[in-house]
């Protein structure tokens, strides 16, 4: 009884992790995680070998650090500014707030809008950045999502093969 209760918590830690893609609060990795620590301590801690974890340290450092490239590299080539880009990381935090889920794609649009045009730039310019700040956030949350399940799956591999 005890081995469903762990399971169902590990398969809602997983889940989560993908909640944390529309709601930032959420700390995608960390729940994950959880998930990997659960299984490891409760239900068989010789299970995972050390190359599964060696390759979810590997793929959470890059899973933390694709959100803010993507949006960096995004803002950046779109013509955005370095306030755009810095205004764009703090709005999708804030968005998450705001109308969820859709706030975390409006505000960014609007603020690095808002940013862009305070700072003297024309319309067009303005525009352009803040499609470079939509186009970020969906390109990160992309990559999270294959990123998380490729360690999910690596996960069910190590325990089941």
């Amino acid at each position: 009884m005890m081995d469903i209760v762990l399971w169902i918590l590990i398969i809602v830690c997983f889940a989560l992790s993908f909640a944390g893609i529309i709601f930032p609060l959420i700390p995608s990795p960390l729940v994950l995680w959880i998930g990997f620590l659960l299984y490891f301590f409760f239900l068989n801690v010789d299970e995972l070998s050390w190359v599964f974890w060696l390759g979810m340290i590997f793929l959470t450092v890059i899973l933390i650090v694709s959100d803010i490239i993507a949006n960096s590299y995004f803002v950046k080539k779109y013509g955005g500014s370095k306030w755009g880009e810095r205004v764009a990381a703090v709005a999708v935090i804030v968005g998450s707030f705001i109308v969820p889920p859709f706030g975390i794609i409006i505000v960014p649009f609007i603020a690095v809008f808002a940013t862009e045009m305070i700072q003297q730039r024309t319309m067009q310019e303005s525009i352009r950045a803040s499609i470079g700040s939509l186009i970020g956030f969906l390109g990160g949350a992309f990559a999270k999502v294959v990123l998380q399940l490729i360690m999910i799956i690596w996960f069910f591999l190590d325990v089941y093969l």
